[in-house]
């Protein structure tokens, strides 16, 4: 029987726990591996077109759907290019920015349950996310691919902000170390064109993008300390730390507070009137929308 991108993906749903995309294993669930409404649900499509997906009545996926399945079913490099060649596209080229998110990071996420967590690309665009993440900062899935590029977000002189609400460094040094770690990445990414444009319309629409990236500093954002003006709560003080994904660039950038102090009492509180598990028995968030 020739393999087919239906019976692929039927295949990889069947592989994964709903554990490993912070789903509860709950007694007595009869279905192996992963529901269709759950995938759905993740990948941002209907589950009606999942079905028809793997019963062979939709043979074209776009190369958007493609990468929102393959990181919700947490292939690996070989088995994403796979899904690309059945789908009847190419698979991304070397040299440009990969969004997709390795499957270990992918279950480190779903594991982290009480902390805002989320990952990023090299280009500072957010792929996926925390249920704590959209408590703290507000909700990301209610923005666009655009809206989610922190670079944006931080030099954009009008419209919607990565966080609904206010964020403030306490040394100033995030559009500096943005702009920076850029650089570097054009290195990295010189033939990515979505990187390419994002620079170009930040020198052309943000004086202080042109004024720092004429400095021609180079190095990457590694952390910082900021407090976050929440509409509930008030002040919430983190430490914000990043943490890169060797040989894929992907950015783990994960907020925490000191046990015990008042910060981590207004981030309990927010958890509790908010309904956020804890301990990966929600899903992270849905990274970037494919719907059909």
């Amino acid at each position: 029987m020739n393999e087919t991108f239906g019976r692929a993906l039927h295949r990889w749903r069947d592989r994964l726990s709903p554990v490993d995309v912070g789903r509860a294993a709950l007694p007595g669930r009869r279905a192996v591996g992963l529901r269709r409404e759950e995938l759905a649900e993740l990948a941002g499509l209907s589950v009606d077109y999942v079905v028809r997906l793997e019963q062979g009545r939709s043979t074209s996926p776009s190369a958007q759907v493609v990468a929102s399945l393959a990181r919700v079913l947490q292939l690996s490099p070989a088995e994403r290019e796979h899904a690309y060649r059945l789908a009847g596209l190419l698979p991304p080229q070397a040299g440009r920015i990969s969004t997709h998110v390795p499957a270990g990071i992918q279950r480190m996420l779903a594991r982290l349950g009480e902390f805002p967590a989320g990952v990023f690309s090299a280009d500072w665009t957010l792929l996926s996310w925390t249920p704590a993440w959209a408590v703290l900062l507000g909700d990301p899935s209610e923005r666009s691919g655009v809206e989610r590029n922190l670079v944006r977000s931080v030099f954009a002189e009008m419209g919607p902000r990565l966080s609904a609400w206010p964020v403030d460094l306490e040394d100033g040094s995030l559009s500096s170390a943005l702009v920076a770690d850029l650089r570097t990445a054009l290195v990295d990414y010189p033939r990515d064109q979505g990187l390419l444009d994002l620079v170009a319309d930040m020198r052309s629409t943000s004086a202080e993008f042109r004024r720092l990236w004429s400095e021609g500093a180079v190095g990457h954002h590694v952390s910082a300390r900021k407090t976050i003006v929440h509409p509930q709560v008030g002040e919430v003080t983190c430490d914000c730390d990043v943490l890169t994904v060797p040989g894929s660039d992907i950015r783990l950038v994960v907020y925490t507070v000191a046990a015990g102090s008042p910060d981590a009492e207004k981030l309990e509180f927010l958890r509790v009137t908010n309904g956020v598990p804890i301990n990966g028995s929600s899903s992270s968030g849905p990274g970037r929308p494919a719907v059909q």
